[in-house]
C-alpha cells in the first residue's frame, strides 16, 4: 500500500470519527432537553399534590371548627336552660309543704349547679380548641396561598420551558439528521444500536483522565496513542463505546 493511499484511508476514517463524535454531541444535546422537559411535570405534579393535600387540610379543620361553634353554642344554651331550672326551683321552694319537697328541690338545683359547672368546662375546652384550629387554619391557610401561587407560576413556567425546548430540539433534530446523513450506514446503524443498549445514550465517548467517557474503565497507554492518532476505529473494551480523541472536536466538550 502507497503512503498517498494509506494517507488518505487514515483521512478517511478520522472524518468519520469527526462525523460519529459530533453526532453523539447533537444527539446528548437532544437527550439533555429531553430530560429536563420530562422532570418538570414530574415537580408540577408534586406540587399540585401538595396545593391538594393542603386543600384538603383546609376544608377538615374548618369543617372542625365549624362543629367545635357548634358544641360552644349548644352550651351556651343548655346553660341558659340550667339557670331557668333553677329560677322554677326556687320558686317552687317557697311554696313547699314540707322538708321532703324542699329537700328534693334543694338536690335538683344542685345537679343544675353542677350542669352548669360541666357546661362551663365544656364551653373553655371549646374555646381553647377553636382558638388552637384557628391558628392552624390560617397558618394553613397562608400557606396555600403561597403555594397555589407558585404552581401558577410553575405551570407558567413549564409551558414557556417546553415551547422553547421543543422549538430548540426541533432544531438539534434537523442537525442531527445532517450529521447523521455524512455516516455510512453500516456505521451509523452501530452507532444506533450502541447508543440504544446504552443507559445515558452515548455510544461515542472521549478519553477522560485516561479512561473511558462511559464506563470509566482504565484504558492502556498504547490504546490512549492509537485513539489520539485517529488511524482506526477503537472501540471499549468493556462497554463496546466508540473512543475518541477529546481534541477531535476542539471545545467542543464531552456529552453527559
Amino acid at each position: 500500500m502507497s503512503a498517498k493511499i494509506k494517507e488518505k484511508i487514515d483521512a478517511s476514517i478520522e472524518g468519520k470519527l469527526k462525523n460519529l463524535y459530533e453526532l453523539q454531541l447533537i444527539d446528548s444535546k437532544i437527550d439533555r432537553l429531553r430530560t429536563v422537559r420530562g422532570e418538570l411535570p414530574l415537580e408540577l405534579n408534586d406540587l399540585e399534590d401538595t396545593v391538594a393535600g393542603l386543600e384538603t387540610r383546609l376544608e377538615n379543620i374548618t369543617a372542625e371548627v365549624a362543629e367545635l361553634e357548634n358544641q360552644l353554642n349548644e352550651k351556651k344554651q343548655a346553660i341558659k336552660d340550667f339557670q331557668a331550672n333553677i329560677k322554677k326551683y326556687e320558686a317552687q321552694q317557697n311554696k313547699v309543704r314540707n322538708n321532703r319537697e324542699y329537700d328534693a328541690i334543694t338536690k335538683e338545683i344542685e345537679f343544675q349547679n353542677l350542669e352548669i359547672q360541666l357546661a362551663e368546662k365544656r364551653q373553655k375546652e371549646a374555646k381553647a380548641a377553636i382558638a388552637l384550629k384557628s391558628e392552624i387554619l390560617e397558618k394553613s391557610r397562608i400557606e396555600f396561598e403561597e403555594r397555589s401561587k407558585d404552581l401558577k407560576a410553575k405551570k407558567g413556567e413549564l409551558e414557556e420551558i417546553v415551547a422553547e425546548t421543543e422549538k430548540e430540539e426541533l432544531e438539534l433534530q434537523k442537525e442531527s439528521e445532517k450529521a447523521s446523513s455524512t455516516i455510512e450506514d453500516r456505521l451509523l446503524n452501530a452507532y444506533k444500536r450502541i447508543r440504544a443498549n446504552s443507559r445515558n445514550g452515548l455510544a461515542v465517548v472521549a478519553v477522560e483522565r485516561d479512561a473511558c467517557g462511559g464506563c470509566y474503565n482504565k484504558i492502556p497507554p498504547q490504546r490512549q496513542l492509537d485513539i489520539r492518532l485517529n488511524k482506526k476505529i477503537i472501540v471499549c473494551e468493556h462497554c463496546g463505546r466508540v473512543l475518541v480523541d477529546g481534541m477531535l472536536i476542539p471545545d467542543s466538550g464531552v456529552p453527559a
